[in-house]
């Protein structure tokens, strides 16, 4: 057993031999205890491509013991990680729930929005700014807010690195709302939530374990030459075969391998050790919370956010990305372990998904000469500024751009006599020209259309009239923004929205599902088994063959 395992199932076993055990029986009429895994940005090929590298105790385990869906897909235009989570949580598509992006555009300030940026409150347990966020942007409840207004004795947990996956995905009126401050390597919370951190959360912050995984080194678990899914197909020569050894001893930075700076926190938010904190914190919380406990159906909710972050650096077909999901396997796998031990499968209803895919990265593709590229969106305004003051004269026409989003100076356009839609259509035709985009849709369509199929749904599914851009642009498949990142998600194609779907353990059956279920399905889904009011703002529909 590995230390940071052993570490804290010494400290959990002592925490625990006060709970009263879990009857064994058979499953009770309601779960005592729902899980809500989300593997951010987890491709739905994924499973196949590492199977036979997976151990039996994690993932392998979801897809046999449960039900399956193979075909499980998001609906919508930019299938980022915050729509996702929200669109999971709420069984509503951006366009109702409001998360329509991780940021967005706000008229009224002139400044940019972060989805769960809130000034307002402050921070509990941690560092000054780490706490400074809530849930006041997500327009509709969710799952576990309808949950604790069905009972409250109930309670419902959310747990994170990051604060936005915590919060969209557990709702406004969770008991418990957390996630790691990178400053102090504390989990925190916000007074948003709640007044002080409980006790447990004190404790589990004083054992050090970030610390402990902040000074490990990332080492690959299996020699290099066993990566067969990783993109190394290409490396022939001793000398290409060195410069990839080199990077995992860490002599580039940020690969496997790199001796961490010390208190470093950041690093955890992308190495496969932040995904090892963020299980033991769920253990905890099962533990302080007494999650599972009673005939009241609790609710925790798992985002492992650092999958998101190693995948946008290095890609989904690099040995970083397949070296975290075989590490992942065994942390699920530990955890399916605790679950079984102290509540029990026959008590508790497992679902793992995702929040968003990822593209492949351009420079993968052409290897094998399939098309893609990058798209320049600072260039892409310049250019469309430039156009503007030919057209219309001098002035500042664009006010700003997010993520596809382009929104226009609406006050300059009134001063100026000018006709909105029309103005917008422009822009919309001029963004054609660019190399890379495939599809550009103005506001004024969207909220006057009605569309019933084709990629103009999926537009009008992102579209929310308060917060969203005056034109909306769509790359053409293979293509991504430029940003920072090597790659990125954020489109409409099956790699961006096709993500597994698994329900596991309590009365969930062994069958492979292969009708089109929709992400925005699963709150209806659990609601319906639990016999609840669906979330306020809910349009999915229940998942058949899990209330067979």
């Amino acid at each position: 057993m590995r230390f940071g395992h052993l570490s804290l199932l010494l400290f959990l076993l002592i925490s625990f031999s006060a709970t009263p055990q879990i009857n064994r029986s058979i499953p009770s009429e309601k779960p005592k205890l729902i899980v809500k895994i989300v593997v951010s940005q987890m491709r739905f090929d994924y499973l196949s491509r590492y199977w036979d590298k997976f151990g039996d105790n994690g993932f392998k385990t979801l897809v046999n013991e449960g039900t399956y869906c193979r075909n499980a897909r998001f609906n919508y235009m930019l299938t980022q990680a915050y729509p996702g989570l929200a669109t999971i949580s709420t069984g509503a598509m951006p366009s109702v729930h409001g998360i329509i992006s991780d940021k967005w555009y706000n008229r009224g300030t002139n400044a940019e929005v972060d989805a769960v940026l809130d000034e307002k409150v402050n921070s509990i347990g941690g560092s000054f700014f780490s706490g400074k966020y809530s849930a006041k942007n997500l327009v509709t409840s969710t799952f576990g807010d309808e949950l604790r207004l069905s009972n409250a004795q109930s309670k419902v947990v959310s747990i994170a690195l990051d604060a936005g996956s915590a919060i969209l995905l557990g709702g406004h009126s969770a008991n418990g709302m957390f996630w790691f401050d990178t400053e102090k390597g504390l989990w925190v919370s916000s007074s948003y939530f709640a007044q002080n951190l409980p006790v447990w959360v004190d404790t589990f912050n004083s054992k050090g374990f970030a610390n402990l995984y902040t000074d490990r080194e990332w080492k690959a678990l299996q020699p290099l030459d066993k990566y067969e899914e990783a993109d190394t197909a290409s490396i022939k020569s001793d000398e290409k075969k060195k410069t990839i050894a080199q990077k995992l001893k860490g002599m580039v930075d940020g690969l496997i391998g790199k001796p961490q700076p010390k208190k470093d926190f950041k690093s955890l938010l992308e190495n496969p050790y932040g995904n090892l904190l963020t299980k033991d914190m769920a253990i905890a919380a099962i533990i302080g919370e007494e999650l599972g406990n009673d005939e009241h159906t609790d609710l925790l909710c798992i985002t492992f956010s650092a999958n998101r972050n190693i995948s946008q650096k290095f890609g989904p077909h690099s040995i970083e990305m397949e070296d975290t999901y075989l590490k992942l396997d065994r942390e699920i796998g530990h955890f399916l372990e605790f679950i079984n031990l102290t509540i029990g499968k026959e008590n508790t209803l497992v679902v793992l998904t995702s929040d968003q895919g990822v593209a492949s990265t351009p420079d993968f593709l052409e290897k094998s000469k399939i098309p893609g590229g990058y798209f320049e969106p600072q260039k892409a305004m310049i250019l469309l500024a430039s156009y503007l003051n030919a057209v219309y004269g001098q002035g500042k026409w664009i006010i700003g751009y997010h993520d596809k989003q382009i929104y226009l100076n609406r006050k300059l356009i009134e001063d100026s006599n000018l006709n909105l839609a029309d103005f917008q259509q422009k822009v919309a035709n001029f963004m054609l020209e660019f190399s890379g985009v495939a599809n550009s849709t103005t506001a004024h369509n969207l909220q006057n259309g009605s569309f019933t199929n084709g990629i103009m749904v999926k537009f009008q599914n992102s579209f929310n009239q308060r917060r969203s851009g005056d034109v909306i642009i769509n790359l053409e498949p293979g293509w991504i923004e430029r940003n920072g990142n090597i790659t990125s998600a954020n489109s409409p194609y099956d790699y961006d929205t096709h993500v597994p779907l698994i329900f596991y353990g309590w009365k969930a059956k062994r069958k492979s599902v292969l009708s089109p279920v929709l992400m925005n399905d699963i709150a209806p889904t659990l609601s319906v088994l639990l016999g609840i009011t669906w979330p306020n703002g809910a349009i999915g529909t229940p998942i058949k063959e899990m209330l067979e």
